[in-house]
């Protein structure tokens, strides 16, 4: 029994179970079918939508398409009008070029036929003018070519005459504007150019304090003053004039070291033949880094640029030299001056005027003896130092030693003689007195043996010094009386020279 109810109750479960699936089953239907349904209609519904939308941008095109046919077919109308138009225009041009074409034929058809009528006429004109040419031929019994040939030479002759005479006239007209000009600008450099009157002498005084510097100074039995008067070539004047000392040379570079040697040994106290000897040499060197230094400042004050040092060492050097008496570095510092504005005023390079000008008379402080004149040696060394043709040109010419070949020579040449020509710039008499000095040195420098030569005494001595182991003392006397001789032979000059042979020997030795 209970495993009977068992049984049935399993099976009623299991019953129970399989009716409940079946209504689940049949319910998932339903809902499937439901779901099916509102995704058809949402599908339905979409697709509705979706035509709709297409429908409308369809039609929307359309329209856009419409109207853009619409616009091509007015610009289509509207060139088609432009087009119609120009083709009447020019139907109308073409009508008016053809009665043009017309009216051409019948003037052409005109000009043709008097051009023949001319043509009939002139062959008239022809045959009678051949006539009166025979006839006139045999009156005058020359040919027509023969005629047109005096007819043309006697044009000529007038030609020539009339075309000489007008440029005579033009060359008098230019002449006198031209003279007009240059003085003008002559005038106007001058006076835009300040210029110092300075005259060289031969003669420096050296002050002292007291005349008892003066025994000081010639030592014991003259040696110190011999000592001087050797070292430096400068004649040492000691006479009754209350503090002061003579010193006379022609040569400014010797009184220069002269003075400032006998100032430092004065200053020092210590003058004994030796000290002087050193005191002339470092003065010396002093004086040569002076020369520089004036020559570096001189480039400077006139705005020259890129000198060559050895050029700037002659331009130092013209500070103690003179021209006709004349300083001969203020005579080329007023020449460049002069040459610049002038340049100037004549629309040419001024800074190479200026540097010609300050170059101009290089030539004449040139360390060696040489023949050549100052302006070609001038221009010799500026080549020399890399200058240019035309500055080189301009140095070289301004004494007409050669042919000038640009604008800047005779500006140079004109401004050295303005320079040199104003009143009070030169002495003619000085600067022959300093020729002869020199030449009388010079001449005792010829003989073999001479180390250096000096002449004092405003040239009525000369002094030579002689080397000891080249010249002996019997040989010193002959070279004395072969000088004394030389210059009575070879110079003219006034009373008589004393020619004075010095030959010294030293021998030195030093203690250690």
């Amino acid at each position: 029994m209970d495993i009977l109810t068992i049984i049935v109750g399993i099976s009623g479960v299991v019953i129970g179970a399989g009716v409940a699936y079946l209504i689940y089953n049949t319910l998932l239907k339903k809902k499937a079918e439901a779901i099916v349904e509102e995704a058809e209609e949402k599908g339905e519904t979409i697709k509705q939508n979706k035509i709709l939308q297409a429908k409308e941008k369809f039609l929307a095109l359309k329209e856009e398409h419409g109207k853009e046919i619409k616009e091509r077919n007015r610009k289509l109308q509207s060139a088609e009008d432009r087009v119609k138009t120009k083709e009447g225009q020019l139907s109308k041009k073409l009508e008016h070029q053809k009665r043009k074409e017309k009216e051409i034929d019948k003037i052409r058809e005109n000009l043709e036929q008097q051009l023949e009528i001319l043509n009939k006429k002139q062959a008239d004109v022809d045959k009678a003018h051949n006539k009166l040419v025979v006839q006139l031929e045999e009156i005058s019994g020359i040919s027509q070519d023969d005629a047109k040939a005096k007819l043309f030479e006697e044009l000529k002759e007038d030609a020539r005459a009339m075309a000489s005479q007008h440029i005579q006239e033009i060359l008098d007209e230019a002449k006198l504007k031209a003279n007009a000009d240059a003085k003008k600008i002559v005038i106007q450099s001058i006076q835009r150019v300040a210029t110092e009157h300075a005259i060289e002498n031969s003669v420096s005084v050296f002050n002292i304090e007291n005349d008892d510097i003066k025994g000081r100074i010639i030592g014991r039995e003259g040696r110190n003053i011999r000592a001087i008067e050797a070292a430096t070539g400068v004649e040492i004047i000691v006479d009754d004039t209350p503090e002061a000392i003579i010193l006379s040379c022609f040569d400014p570079v010797r009184r220069e070291i002269a003075r400032l040697s006998m100032h430092q040994l004065v200053t020092d106290g210590r003058i004994h033949p030796a000290r002087i000897e050193e005191v002339v040499n470092k003065t010396s060197k002093n004086i040569n880094e002076e020369i520089m230094e004036v020559g570096k400042r001189t480039c400077i004050d006139l705005g020259i640029h890129n000198l060559n040092s050895e050029l700037v060492r002659m331009v130092g050097r013209m500070k103690y030299r003179s021209s006709y008496g004349q300083n001969l570095l203020q005579h080329s510092r007023e020449v460049a001056n002069l040459s610049s504005v002038m340049a100037a005023e004549l629309g040419l390079n001024a800074k190479a005027a200026k540097r010609a000008g300050l170059l101009h008379d290089i030539g004449k402080v040139f360390d060696e003896e040489t023949e050549l004149p100052h302006a070609i040696l001038g221009m010799k060394l500026a080549e020399k130092h890399g200058e240019k043709p035309d500055v080189c040109n301009a140095i070289g010419a301004h004494h007409d030693e050669i042919e000038m070949t640009t604008l800047l020579s005779p500006i140079i040449q004109v401004c050295d003689a303005i320079s040199g020509a104003r009143p009070g710039a030169r002495r003619e008499v000085v600067e022959s007195y300093i020729q002869r000095l020199k030449d009388l040195e010079n001449l005792a420098l010829e003989y073999p043996g001479v180390t250096k030569s000096f002449a004092i005494q405003a040239g009525r001595e000369l002094r030579v010094m002689v080397e000891s182991d080249q010249v002996s003392d019997d040989q010193a006397d002959q070279l004395s009386f072969d000088i004394s001789q030389r210059i009575q032979d070879d110079m003219t000059y006034p009373g008589q020279i004393k020619v004075t042979v010095i030959r010294e020997r030293r021998a030195v030795n030093y203690a250690r």
